[in-house]
């Protein structure tokens, strides 16, 4: 048997599994990074969850922890929720060195809550739900964690309306990073958050610069990706490049947005 049989015969991982692998073994970047660590949607999330006093809130795909750090000073707890258990020690250990008792961490995927019905009041998520296998059964989840009247804040790329941009975006995050699954349009966002049983209250949608390198950076992206990614950006069409602000060097422009929901 050939090597690029074998390999083709090998067993392939789960997606969990793979998220895991993409991001686990980059815990301290992530923790570290500036990038991750600012940004008006994360300020944003901030000041609603301030608005509930004496909150139990959750971050849900926690990553580096940003979230949980930025809103630790302004509820009684959180809870850092993460597949990555090496993700979740870098957090542990940062929230220990700022000083945050009221922060802890718990693994696991957010289509599968370990916690009881209503147990929080606020439940975040960061540029995490785009790696959920089924986002769906992930914002059910939230609602059922969180009490009637509480508060949820998503905030995540959002996919173009136009479909060949979307297609293109698709494929961008796909090649960068195959944990990626998918961005939603605030459309599909609206109808999977009152499906599940929350009522959107506010869309705060931005505009993201990436720096090409540094995307790719993170990532680790393999250089016959990055190559493709390239090559795409090349053969678009004039509309599609307008629409993401290619730059001389890849760098590019993304649709973001912060859903404010209610659970009703």
């Amino acid at each position: 048997m050939t090597q690029s049989t074998q390999d083709a015969a090998a067993p392939r991982q789960s997606h969990d599994g793979l998220v895991v692998q993409q991001f686990g073994s980059q815990a301290s970047a992530y923790v570290s990074s500036i990038v991750h660590a600012q940004g008006a949607d994360l300020q944003q999330m901030v000041e609603i969850a301030a608005r509930t006093s004496d909150a139990r809130a959750i971050d849900l795909g926690c990553g580096g922890g940003h979230v949980a750090y930025g809103v630790a000073p302004v509820v009684a707890s959180v809870v850092a929720y993460d597949l990555s258990a090496g993700m979740l020690e870098a957090v542990a250990a940062e929230a220990a060195k700022r000083g945050f008792g009221n922060l802890t961490t718990q693994q696991g995927a957010a289509e599968k809550l370990p916690f009881a019905d209503g147990e929080f009041d606020v439940v975040l998520s960061r540029y995490s739900a785009h790696h959920w296998q089924n986002v769906r059964q992930g914002i059910r989840e939230a609602r059922r964690v969180v009490k009637t009247g509480g508060t949820a804040v998503i905030s995540d790329v959002i996919a173009p309306e136009v479909p060949v941009s979307d297609t293109f975006l698709q494929t961008f995050e796909m090649l960068r990073d195959p944990s990626h699954v998918r961005n939603y349009s605030v459309a599909e966002w609206t109808e999977i958050a009152a499906r599940a049983g929350f009522a959107v209250v506010g869309v705060t949608r931005r505009r993201l610069p990436l720096n090409f390198d540094a995307w790719v950076g993170r990532m680790r992206t393999p250089e016959v990706q990055v190559a493709a990614i390239r090559a795409l950006q090349a053969a678009m069409s004039e509309p599609v490049r307008q629409h993401f602000a290619i730059e001389p060097d890849g760098s590019f422009t993304i649709d973001q947005a912060v859903f404010e929901l209610v659970a009703v």
